[in-house]
């Protein structure tokens, strides 16, 4: 296993470009490597050392054995774990734009808050981020329709708006509250969020699941209640409690399936029963 520390020096108002610097491509590095490198910032480049105390111990024979722990505020270092493969990157702090962007394996964990753009078109790994993220985690680049295919993503805190746009694969769970449209245009995989949303969750989604726990604010009108469903089962996993469950979009002939907790949201329900603290399903009181 190797380990390479980055001990931050300063810091530089123009970002620095970490997209070069994954496990896949300085598994062999040495310290004479780090030495003649020089990061990119802006139009230029600057030798890395100058950022930071660069501290290597053992040895990798592919990038699967390489951790990189970064220290200090990295808010202005874009691209950390951008298209890496293998090998674990820790952040012990903030991060910048494009955290874990087109990664096809490994982990990054970031234990702080990431700008935009977090996991976008992800195929694979994991990213885990202990604090918020803003607007388009998960998400496609503009232009294209496929955001993130595989993969894992975990938010602790909160998520921006548009997350988990184009989503054709993976899951993203966010543990915190998220702005409007999650999983807009998501034709496939899982958006689970504790919180609360906003604003038109799943707009034009048509496939996959999302699964909200908390309040939501506002729905599209092209969804359609099917009713009240416990401990639905999606994709393998299970998840406790009761749910109103919709279909949609159907201003696109979607077929998705939006799950929102019934307790938090019982001012959406046609009917509720207030015996046991019981729901039955609204199409059940509509036919009476």
């Amino acid at each position: 296993m190797k380990t390479i520390t980055f001990n931050q020096i300063k810091t530089s108002s123009i970002a620095l470009e970490f997209d070069e610097v994954i496990p896949d491509n300085i598994y062999t590095w040495d310290n004479s490597d780090f030495d003649a490198y020089q990061v990119p910032i802006g139009n230029s480049r600057f030798p890395i050392t100058d950022f930071f105390d660069i501290v290597i111990e053992g040895e990798a024979e592919s990038p699967a054995e390489v951790k990189m722990v970064l220290n200090g505020d990295y808010g202005r270092v874009k691209y950390i774990g951008c298209k890496m493969s293998a090998g674990e990157i820790i952040v012990n702090g903030n991060a910048d734009l494009h955290a874990g962007a087109e990664m096809s394996g490994g982990k990054v964990t970031v234990h702080g808050n990431v700008e935009a753009h977090a996991g976008r078109e992800m195929s694979g790994g994991k990213l885990e981020i202990m604090g918020n993220t803003k607007e388009f985690c998960g998400a496609s680049y503009i232009g294209e329709w496929r955001g993130m295919t595989g993969g894992e993503i975990i938010v602790h805190g909160n998520a921006g708006k548009q997350c988990g746009e184009c989503l054709t694969g993976g899951s993203i769970h966010v543990l915190g509250d998220c702005d409007i449209l999650a999983g807009i245009h998501m034709t496939k995989g899982v958006i689970e969020i504790d919180g609360n949303v906003n604003r038109w969750p799943g707009g034009q989604m048509k496939n996959g699941n999302i699964i909200i726990h908390g309040k939501v604010g506002r729905l599209l009108e092209g969804f359609v209640e099917q009713g009240i469903v416990t401990d639905p089962e999606v994709q393998g996993k299970v998840y406790p409690g009761k749910y109103i469950e919709y279909k949609g979009d159907i201003a696109l002939n979607g077929k998705g399936a939006l799950y929102i907790d019934a307790e938090k949201n019982r001012d959406r329900l046609s009917t509720w029963i207030e015996e046991d603290d019981e729901y039955n399903a609204i199409r059940v009181y509509r036919e009476q």
